[in-house]
């Protein structure tokens, strides 16, 4: 063994595999950073709604310039709603109701100011809210109400005014640091309420609060004024159903729901991060075609010295082995510094991604620590068959 040792290091070709190091290091981490960041992104697009059911879809009228130069509004009548809910593929509708009188908010973190403005509040029935009764509940007259917050606030706090005024970021867990007091004034009364975010939804792009408070506010701030909801909450019976699809463009209607985005966004990350993975799997293939070429370079240089060894006495595989650990061994390494590389780069993207989206359960480096090892295992397997193949040819010719 240490006479093939020797023969080896006479003829070693320290920039070949130096080459093979670095272009195989470069299309592992390719390889692997892509599979990696898929699975870290992927509950982004398919996670469900905290407060809202899959089933549920929300419809608005659409907005254009013949509506505006004809006057005409984007509310829904009474007729309008039902005939919605006399259709086949509907289960039920629900309303969303506006507040009707002035609502003056302001939100802070931790004794923080963040916000401080002007807001409107809208609530939908409560059988449509996917939330406990006991804490999505109010009682006419107390001054703690439940508010359900709209998931681009907390990403824009997290994001720009946290990040840039190093203050803690907001989860779901930690819900409990928003200090949300409302101030409402109409009718010749004034009222003063706390809010209690109880969470954050993805799905619904207003202030939400329960449909209790909405129907006794209104009517002692605002008695005298009502308008026609100018969004529906439709829960369908068959969310597959064509007809859907027909009877919303006929109607004019669309629907406020980011699934069909979320689709489109997940079918792009596919098709990139299938693309960006062929690519490191061909720099991969070349440079085990490059770490091929230098062994059998290397096993051509000594050929003469290896029949030797095989005449006095040593087996093929004691011969080939030196050249087998070569291999390998490089290539752990290559797959531990790929895996130290792949840690930096997703301790720097995650920092992102939780940023925006405080919710997202990461799935932790087991994927890539998976895949490097089944490619690890592949690719020593064919180095060790290659180089035992050569190394047999060698024995063969002297038999």
């Amino acid at each position: 063994m240490k006479l093939v040792w020797k023969l080896l290091r006479q003829h070693i070709s320290i920039p070949q595999l130096a080459g093979f190091f670095l272009a195989n290091l470069f299309g592992m981490l390719i390889v692997l950073l892509g599979y990696q960041f898929y699975k870290d992104m992927m509950p982004v697009f398919t996670a469900e709604d905290s407060f809202m059911k899959t089933d549920y879809v929300i419809l608005s009228k659409k907005i254009g310039t013949g509506n505006t130069i004809s006057g005409r509004t984007n509310t829904f009548s009474v007729s309008e709603v039902d005939e919605l809910e006399q259709q086949q593929f509907v289960d039920k509708v629900g309303k969303f109701t506006s507040t009707e009188y002035k609502v003056d908010a302001h939100m802070g973190v931790n004794g923080t100011d963040v916000l401080n403005s002007e807001l409107f509040f809208e609530s939908i029935p409560d059988e449509f809210v996917k939330a406990s009764p006991r804490i999505w509940r109010y009682k006419p007259g107390a001054t703690e109400v439940p508010i359900i917050l709209p998931r681009t606030y907390i990403a824009m706090y997290n994001f720009g005014f946290a990040q840039s005024r190093s203050l803690p970021k907001i989860s779901d867990g930690l819900v409990g640091m928003i200090d949300f007091d409302i101030f409402v004034q109409g009718n010749g009364h004034k009222g003063r309420f706390n809010g209690k975010v109880i969470g954050f939804s993805s799905r619904l792009n207003t202030i939400l609060v329960p449909q209790a408070f909405m129907d006794w506010s209104n009517g002692y701030f605002a008695p005298d004024s009502h308008s026609e909801p100018s969004r529906l909450v439709m829960q369908m019976a068959n969310p597959a159903d064509e007809t859907v699809a027909k009877y919303i463009d006929k109607k004019g209607y669309e629907v406020e729901d980011d699934k069909l985005e979320a689709e489109k966004a997940t079918y792009f990350l596919k098709m990139m991060v299938s693309m960006v993975m062929v690519v490191g799997l061909v720099i991969s293939l070349l440079s085990f075609y490059i770490l091929m070429l230098s062994i059998y370079l290397l096993v051509q240089k000594n050929s003469s010295k290896l029949e030797n060894l095989l005449l006095i006495g040593y087996s093929p595989g004691e011969v080939a082995r030196p050249y087998q650990l070569l291999t390998i061994g490089l290539n752990g390494g290559v797959l531990l510094m790929a895996w130290l590389a792949l840690y930096a780069v997703r301790d720097y993207y995650m920092n992102i991604i939780e940023t925006l989206f405080p919710e997202i359960d990461g799935s932790g480096m087991a994927p890539a620590l998976a895949l490097g090892i089944i490619l690890f295992v592949l690719v020593s397997i064919c180095n060790i068959f290659v180089v035992r193949r050569k190394i047999a040819r060698i024995w063969k010719r002297k038999e």
